[in-house]
């Protein structure tokens, strides 16, 4: 059987990008079955895209090839690659920081940058086109490999995997009635924010469910949320409207308004920037 392709990108469906890539897919091989992943990442957000990548691949079939284009830089030197991930999927992409999380909580096996001159669509009048690698190079390219025209290897050249460009990411701090994190990404249509610390971490430290927890918030080391909330399994434990805290479908710590936005009633995001402090 032939690997499916999934497709993340920013691109949304309010224009023709989306089915013009799909159309350069199936003019290579109209039995290739293709499934979207998301069009909805935040516009230039390289992060979300190289969150969204890693919340969703493990639970696909073994071989499956992931096309990400989040490519701010598009046109310029960034490498184009071909990612083949340690358990065995690859993804195609601009090498500009969309592998962090697959190369830190998963690993890279191996990672190829896609040669042009033989894996860029020709004969489509896009010759000349600088803007569009979504669809002339990370599509097509995705497209042969899928169907078998090339081999991982007739991808183009490798490159050491410790060249892969990474975003900088950090770990929690786990003690003693005491945990310190970061909110690695947002939902976007429930406004729950989710941490990067791991729930057998929180029990770790000595919390457990229906502990009320002091939670305290931070961007660039200014305070801007403290309150103490319930720590339950879901959120039909809250009143409605109340905020608390719970373990997500990563098995990650997180936090919501049950049946409202977390992100929007307190005005907080996600990223690098954004600290979280859990207290007894």
């Amino acid at each position: 059987m032939k690997p499916i392709l999934v497709f993340q990108t920013d691109f949304t469906y309010k224009e023709g990008a989306v089915c013009a890539m799909y159309g350069v897919v199936k003019t290579v091989d109209r039995s290739l079955e293709i499934i979207d992943g998301t069009h909805e990442i935040p516009q230039y957000d390289i992060w979300s895209g190289s969150y969204r990548l890693f919340q969703s691949m493990k639970f696909w079939p073994e071989g499956t090839i992931f096309v990400s284009v989040v490519d701010p830089g598009v046109g310029t030197k960034r490498k184009a690659c071909v990612a083949r991930t340690s358990d065995g999927y690859y993804v195609v992409t601009p090498d500009n920081g969309s592998l962090t999380h697959l190369k830190k909580w998963i690993g890279i096996e191996e990672v190829r940058e896609i040669d042009e001159n033989v894996n860029r669509l020709k004969g489509k009048d896009t010759e000349g086109v600088s803007i569009f690698h979504g669809r002339d190079l990370f599509g097509y390219c995705a497209a042969k490999l899928a169907s078998g025209i090339i081999t991982y290897e007739e991808v183009g050249p490798s490159y050491p995997v410790e060249e892969i460009v990474e975003l900088p990411t950090h770990e929690p701090v786990i003690e003693k009635g005491c945990v310190k994190g970061m909110f690695e990404i947002g939902d976007p249509n429930f406004g729950n924010l989710w941490t990067n610390i791991l729930l057998k971490d929180f029990n770790e430290a000595g919390f457990n469910y229906g502990d009320r927890i002091t939670v305290k918030i931070s961007h660039n080391g200014e305070l801007k949320f403290e309150e103490t909330l319930l720590f339950e399994k879901s959120f039909g434990y809250a009143e409605i409207g109340e905020a608390l805290i719970y373990n997500n479908e990563l098995m990650k710590i997180s936090v919501a308004v049950s049946q409202g936005s977390f992100a929007d009633k307190y005005s907080i995001s996600y990223g690098p920037k954004w600290t979280v402090e859990f207290s007894k």
